[in-house]
Formats: C-alpha cells, structure tokens, sequence
C-alpha cells in the first residue's frame, strides 16, 4: 500500500471515529451489553432440533441415544440463553441497575420456564404440520412439510419468541422472528396470539401485528395483511390492542388486508382475495370485492368485460 492511499485511510478512520462521538443512538460501541444476534439464532436452530428431532441435527456428533443428543441440546441451549437473557434484562427498566447475581437468578428461571413450555411449542406445532398436510394438495409427505415449507418455519420461530415474549423477554423474541421474516417474507411479531391448526399457504408477503389473535384452523395466504388501522399515534398506541382478532376456521385468501384493533372477523368466515376490511365481520359470512372489470387491447381493437365472480368455485383467487 502506497503512503498517499495509507494517508488517505488514516484520515478516513479519524473521520468516522470522530462521528462516533455525536452522542447518537447508533453510537454505541460496546458490545457487551447488547445481545449477540449470532448466538440467538444458533439457540434458535438447536430449538429446532430438539423440536423436529431427528429432521434437523448435528450429524457430526457421535451421540448414539436420544437422551444423550437431548441432554447436550438442553444443556447447551441453558448455558448460552441465560447469557443474553442477562444482557436483555437490562432493558426492562426496573432491571437496569440490578446487580449481577440478581439478574443471573432471574436469567435461570426464565431460561427454565421457557423450556419447560417445549412440549406445549411441539404439541402445537404437530397441528400445524396437521393443517399444512390437510390443506396443501401439492403437499406429498409431511416430512416435505416440515423440511421446507417455509409457512411453517415461520410459524415455528414464532412459537418459540412467542413463549419468551410472554416471559416478558426483551429484544430476543424480536430478533428471532425478523429471522424468520428475512428468510421467508412472512412477518409475524413475537406478540401475535397464535391457535392451533395454522395454516399459511406460499406466505410471501404475510404480515401479522403484535397484538392481532388468531383462533384455531385458520388457513391464510400469500399477501395478507393483519395491521393497525393507523400508526399515526406513534409511541402512545404502546401496549393497545391494535389488530385484529381472527376466530376459529376462518379463511383469507391472498392479499387481503384486515385492519383495526376493534376488527373481529367471525368463525367461519371466508375473506376473498384483495378484501380491504376495516371493520367486524359476521361469523359464517363469505366477503368478495366486486367484479373486475377487464381492459384487453389488441392493436387498435379495444374490449371491456366483467368477469363474474363465482362464489362457489375460485372467486378467492387460489394458487
């Protein structure tokens, strides 16, 4: 390297050292007291082994009984979720300036709890595996399923942030499900209130706020939105209710938008594709837009149509 281009990068690093010092929120520098996202998502993937045991596992272990490969999981799992959970603690702010030990006690129980609720997570997760298998036709085995449907493995980080987010768990239920969005596209915040038999169908797109309530046998697809009616409250919309509530066996086709803390679609109820829904909707009910009205041009020949909308047949627009 020539000095004029070793100067010149000296210059540089004093330039950004320098911006450090503005006092902003990004400043910060020092890594031990944020969480470390690298080993939140290696905690993440050994959950999944010990969830989908024998789908996914570290073949290079030469562990030759389940309680052993088990033990190890759980033991390694323990040892490095109590570490962030140390870290993260200190958001809460009646934590903040807790001594060590205290927050070394606080860190086991939680680590604990959350453990102790992995047969619920799994007896969940076998429905879900159940709906996807029920509901897809082009699904051939549920080991297909649980291998690379990307729907369930959003569901299943979810599942899993869920519990830690009722555990009142700062940041870490967050950045496992951001995770899942950035592999799959479908974002689900760890807050969501999930029921059994959740189905989603391709899933791109998919967006499920924190304080929307899903009921059991729901099935939705590509392209759903389950928001706010408004975020121009910003910060004072903190802790309300804020998206929907889905009873059981409904169904929402592809992007459909339902939105609205007060919003309750009712069991049973059918939302077409594209259904821009603001408020409550009856059980039983089946939603459409109105027919699409078709511009086709062929040269300098010109054709309007309106395409009818069979409610019994695929008016719902499924892929």
């Amino acid at each position: 390297m020539n000095d004029k281009i070793e100067e010149r990068i000296g210059s540089l690093v004093e330039e950004i050292l320098s911006d450090y010092k503005g006092g902003k929120d990004i400043d910060r520098v020092l890594s031990f007291d944020q969480p470390d996202r690298a080993t939140i998502l290696s905690i993440l993937e050994k959950l999944q082994h010990l969830v989908f045991p024998g789908f996914f596992r570290n073949r290079s272990l030469k562990v030759y009984t389940v309680r052993n490969d088990t033990t190890m999981l759980v033991e390694d799992i323990l040892f490095y979720l109590q570490k962030q959970l140390m870290i993260v603690l200190r958001y809460r702010p009646e934590l903040k300036d807790s001594p060590e030990e205290e927050l070394m006690g606080q860190a086991e129980e939680i680590a604990f709890a959350f453990l102790g609720k992995l047969p619920k997570i799994r007896e969940y997760i076998e429905t879900d595996v159940q709906a996807s298998f029920d509901g897809d036709p082009a699904a051939f085995y549920k080991d297909e399923i649980i291998l690379s449907y990307p729907g369930l493995y959003a569901i299943f980080v979810n599942r899993i942030a869920h519990e830690l987010y009722l555990l009142g768990v700062p940041l870490i239920p967050r950045i496992m499900t951001e995770h899942a969005h950035s592999l799959t596209g479908i974002d689900i915040n760890p807050g969501a209130t999930i029921g059994k038999y959740f189905f989603i169908d391709h899933g791109t797109g998919i967006v499920v706020g924190e304080t929307t309530t899903i009921g059991d046998n729901v099935k939705i697809y590509q392209g759903v939105t389950l928001g706010a009616a408004s975020t121009r409250g910003g910060r004072s919309l903190n802790n309300k209710k804020r998206h929907p509530t889905i009873e059981n066996n409904v169904t929402i086709y592809s992007g459909a938008s339902i939105l609205g803390g007060d919003t309750v679609i009712g069991e049973g109820a059918v939302i077409g594709g594209n259904c821009f829904i603001t408020g409550s909707i009856p059980a039983g009910a089946k939603v459409s837009i109105k027919n699409q009205e078709l511009l086709c041009k062929n040269g300098n020949e010109k054709k309007e149509s309106s395409v009818p909308l069979d409610e019994e047949n695929t008016w719902f627009y499924v892929i």
